[in-house]
């Protein structure tokens, strides 16, 4: 058994609710491994668990992603061995801690291409990206689509593997130095949102027909329009809530839109299996290791930190993806 330390809340709030607790942390058991991390991601889903949005058993942890080493494992684990490297973006909650003893199934062993704060910083994002493009609507080259928050992390990969594809892309963005980030990354239309009509920009840079798709992490401040941006037969995918929760919405309103359709996914439900979630691994670290996406680290902090890391992430003073150092 060891020491080591770890965020925790007791409590659900602002980021003040977080603390920097010592946690004992044993020996795995028969089926479990031990990492030791050294690299631990920074996602808005956190600030949701921290305040209680998205419900969690408290006290709790924090944090879906993380990039570390083996240090022991545990009876009956095949396949993993102490030295190895490796990373995680779909849990468990937790990864804001030093070290943690976990279940391998969500455990990928990192390319020798990718370095450990890469990882820690793609991982999430990344497979968010993924089975965005990929599979909940699988955009093909010529189409042109609106990604919201288009230089967040999310939004930074996404510009990229888009602009891979053949697409052309129309982002939002909430300031002219984050407008010239988005377009350095793949982003051929920026909108600052909070000062132009985005959907007379939309419908003008389309020649008046719309998006076949919206990418929304921003929420409320963003949705309605965003219907408004779509062809007929869009598709409305609604993934985060940056600004607020959408409102209700009748579904009436996607009929008399043009028989829009509207999704409200989360990534865990399309990296369910591991079989999935390995093929969408493979995927995002074939997409980084050949250069087509970069990962853009801008901000780092020192783990025990992560309360200021949240009021820069909350009040949009972060661009790209943050990492926080054990």
């Amino acid at each position: 058994m060891s020491t080591v330390h770890a965020i925790r809340f007791h409590q659900t709030g602002g980021p003040e609710v977080l603390s920097w607790d010592s946690v004992e942390v044993g020996d795995p058991g028969p089926g479990e491994v031990r990492v030791r991390h050294t690299a631990v991601g920074l996602n808005y889903i956190d600030t949701y668990h921290r305040s209680g949005l998205y419900p969690v058993t408290l006290p709790s942890g924090l944090g879906l992603e993380a990039a570390g080493v083996i240090e022991a494992v545990g009876e009956g684990v095949g396949g993993l061995a102490p030295g190895d490297r490796v990373a995680y973006g779909t849990g468990p909650l937790g990864a804001y801690a030093e070290a943690r003893v976990m279940t391998p199934e969500t455990l990928l062993r990192l390319p020798d291409a990718i370095d450990d704060r890469t990882a820690a910083a793609m991982m999430l994002q990344g497979l968010t990206v993924q089975y965005l493009i990929r599979r909940l609507f699988r955009v093909e080259p010529g189409m042109t689509v609106l990604f919201h928050a288009a230089a967040g992390g999310v939004g930074l990969i996404a510009c990229q593997w888009l602009k891979h594809l053949g697409a052309t892309v129309i982002g939002t963005v909430g300031s002219p130095e984050k407008a010239e980030l988005a377009r350095a990354h793949g982003c051929d239309h920026t909108i600052l949102y909070r000062e132009e009509d985005f959907v007379a920009r939309v419908k003008e840079i389309t020649d008046g027909k719309g998006v076949p798709v919206v990418y929304d992490g921003v929420g409320k401040d963003v949705f309605d329009g965003s219907l408004d941006c779509l062809q007929r037969l869009g598709m409305m995918a609604t993934y985060g809530n940056a600004s607020g929760p959408v409102p209700d919405i009748s579904p009436l309103i996607l009929n008399t839109k043009g028989s829009l359709f509207l999704t409200r996914p989360k990534l865990m439900d399309y990296a369910a299996t591991r079989a999935e979630l390995v093929a969408m691994a493979d995927d995002v670290f074939g997409v980084v290791a050949s250069g087509a996406v970069r990962i853009a680290v801008n901000q780092t902090y020192a783990l025990k930190d992560a309360a200021q890391a949240h009021r820069d992430l909350e009040g949009r003073k972060t661009t790209g993806s943050t990492v926080l150092l054990p």
